[in-house]
């Protein structure tokens, strides 16, 4: 069987840096609940489709805002993903660092958005903050991490094993800081064994010159049908997808993406239809693997790219 992770980073942003503790109690209602006239489509949403078709899926939580706002809020998300009985793992975005004095990491003043602009000692205090921080929040046996924007490099992975955690999900072709030198001379595709942690690389599909990261908002529902049957026909080991709390949304968050919300929906029925091929799951209990020698990257279909290019098209014409 192949093994599937829907993958769903869960963070907070305020539309800028500035203003922050006026601006947050709203943007925080719209990333995490996304009210709308239709009900709640942002993290409330996702949890409900997914138990509408009995899929786990694994959270990744950012928790160094709470530094600046606090605990309760990061307790209200938290609880929300437990109520629903998914996987919460860790995601940081170092943005959060110089927002709070000395709270995170001393004398760090300038904005620093990527987790290996820090060295390893540094990176390694800000992993065992958020632990500690998810702890507080309700969140135990946490195994596995992923970099606000995939910037994580090999000091990331080296800083993940110092804290005892055992999987990684930043590493991603398609991101500009997606690699990084963390496996420098080689293309990871599927789960590889570095300094003590095992990376399972995000997903992508090869469209001509373009890598696309198998992502909700990026892919077309046949793109994504298309990926995971030609990973099964591969005896590949492992897809790993992509979405957040608040793709179900419109840009502006004011509304529902009737697009990605379908798309999402027909994913999940997919997936859960073919639970003989494919194994739906997260990062507890997993055995890991090493694959020594890594696949090429699957390459995408022109049909399913021209329906995903028409989407993308009427999602702009009605959502801009």
């Amino acid at each position: 069987m192949l093994n599937v992770f829907i993958t769903v980073d869960t963070e907070i942003w305020c539309n800028g840096w500035s203003s922050l503790d006026h601006n947050f109690p709203d943007y925080f209602k719209k990333y995490i609940y996304g009210p709308t006239v239709k009900g709640n489509f942002a993290l409330p949403e996702t949890l409900k489709i997914l138990n509408d078709y009995d899929l786990p899926a694994v959270f990744f939580v950012e928790p160094l805002f709470s530094a600046r706002f606090g605990l309760e809020p990061l307790s209200e998300i938290v609880g929300l993903i437990k109520e629903s009985n998914q996987e919460i793992q860790l995601h940081l975005h170092p943005e959060w660092v110089n927002e709070v004095g000395d709270e995170l990491l001393t004398g760090v003043t300038e904005k620093s958005p990527n987790m290996s602009a820090f060295d390893q000692k540094q990176q390694s205090r800000l992993i065992s903050w958020g632990l500690e921080r998810l702890g507080q929040a309700g969140v135990k046996n946490i195994n596995a991490f992923r970099a606000g924007s995939y910037t994580a490099n090999r000091n990331t992975l080296r800083a993940l094993a110092e804290n005892g955690l055992m999987f990684d999900s930043s590493y991603n072709l398609a991101s500009d800081h997606g690699v990084a030198d963390i496996a420098q001379g080689q293309v990871l595709t599927q789960p590889c064994h570095l300094d003590g942690v095992y990376e399972y690389p995000v997903s992508i599909i090869q469209n001509k010159r373009k890598k696309r990261i198998l992502q909700i908002t990026a892919c077309s529902y046949q793109e994504f049908v298309s990926c995971l049957n030609k990973a099964y026909e591969l005896q590949l080991d492992s897809i790993v997808i992509v979405t957040h709390n608040f793709e179900l949304l419109s840009p502006n968050k004011e509304c529902v993406d009737r697009l990605v919300h379908q798309r999402f929906i027909k994913l999940c029925q997919f997936l859960a239809d073919n639970k003989d091929r494919f194994n739906v799951r997260g990062f507890h209990d997993l055995i890991p693997i090493n694959i020594n020698k890594q696949p090429d990257i699957i390459k995408g279909s022109f049909l399913s790219a021209g329906l995903r290019t028409g989407e993308q098209i009427l999602r702009r014409v009605c959502y801009r």
